[in-house]
């Protein structure tokens, strides 16, 4: 008789990504030399996010029909332009009562714009992708391509008023394993059939290696306040990304995919605060800050996201 693991796991809102994800996490934060004490192909496991998602991309991307292009450009498009916009009117709304110092005393002592914006601003492609496998289409994974102009400093560079400096190459190394597997499997659909079964395998495995990236004592570094932002950014850049998505066209899969801030924006700060001094009293307190917004967003976005699948009766992968 044999256990009903993958029923299990499904049984869970998001398992699929979630269940793989908290293992890697809590790996992560009580066993953090794992990775090294194995090393081989069981540490590749823990630290392999990025090449499985590579493969993935070619994979998701040969089931990708040239006509449906044009839907994957509009869709990175819009969620581009909402989560661009949506990091501005936080540099607003929170510039305008803080400017650029973080808060010195009292409940809110460390939060900053810095911290707000960094948190807002950058998608966390790995977990949007894997969530997409499991609840959306192919066009709307591939729009990360697109999406992927958010990935690092540079958008919260501009959004604060600094220096704004994309490297090209970066989108194009974005790009190319996606336009690989489009044109693979265009040319020869028998590749279509052969790779594109294989996406949805992958998903587990690169959930795992991205949780084992986190750290959960960043949540109780930061305190309260940290979980505070994590959570107002999982309610404000929901909300927005779904209405994006829903205006678009969508069912608001995407959007909600979206919300969730990337793994490396805990970096952006200290990033942002080497580019524009104005920033260096902010950077120490923005980083704990933002990490705590990492795990709590990562953590609950899946839940979100599948829910809101569940209840608009999308087809799971």
């Amino acid at each position: 008789m044999g256990l009903r693991i993958k029923r299990g796991i499904e049984a869970i809102p998001g398992g699929m990504v979630i269940v793989p994800l908290s293992l890697g996490a809590l790996i992560g934060t009580f066993a953090p030399g794992t990775a090294q004490f194995f090393g081989s192909f069981t540490g590749a496991l823990f630290t392999g996010a990025l090449p499985i998602l590579a493969v993935f991309y070619v994979c998701m991307g040969t089931t990708i029909p040239f006509e449906t292009l044009p839907q994957v450009a509009g869709k990175g498009g819009v969620l581009l332009t909402a989560k661009i916009l949506l990091g501005v009117l936080a540099a607003l709304v929170v510039g305008h009562f803080l400017g650029t110092d973080p808060v010195k005393t009292g409940l809110l002592a460390g939060l900053s714009t810095l911290a707000v914006v960094a948190a807002i601003n950058d998608t966390n492609g790995g977990l949007y992708m894997a969530l997409m496998g499991r609840y959306g289409t192919p066009q709307e994974a591939g729009a990360y391509s697109v999406m992927s102009l958010e990935s690092g400093p540079f958008i919260t560079m501009m959004t604060l008023g600094g220096i704004f400096a994309f490297p090209w190459q970066t989108l194009l190394g974005a790009i190319l394993p996606l336009a690989c597997g489009i044109l693979l499997g265009n040319l020869d659909r028998e590749m279509r059939d052969f790779l594109g079964k294989a996406a949805p395998a992958l998903i587990p495995f690169f959930a795992f290696a991205i949780g084992a990236g986190l750290n959960l004592a960043s949540v109780w570094r930061a305190g309260l306040l940290g979980l505070a932002l994590g959570c107002m950014v999982l309610v404000i850049s929901s909300c927005v990304m779904f209405a994006a998505d829903r205006l678009s066209g969508g069912k608001g899969i995407a959007g909600l995919a979206a919300a969730a801030t990337a793994g490396n924006a805990a970096a952006v700060p200290a990033l942002v605060a080497a580019a524009n001094p104005a920033y260096a009293a902010a950077a120490p307190a923005a980083t704990v800050l933002v990490a705590a917004s990492v795990v709590v967003t990562m953590l609950t976005v899946p839940i979100v996201t599948a829910w809101w699948a569940r209840k608009a009766a999308v087809p799971t992968a």
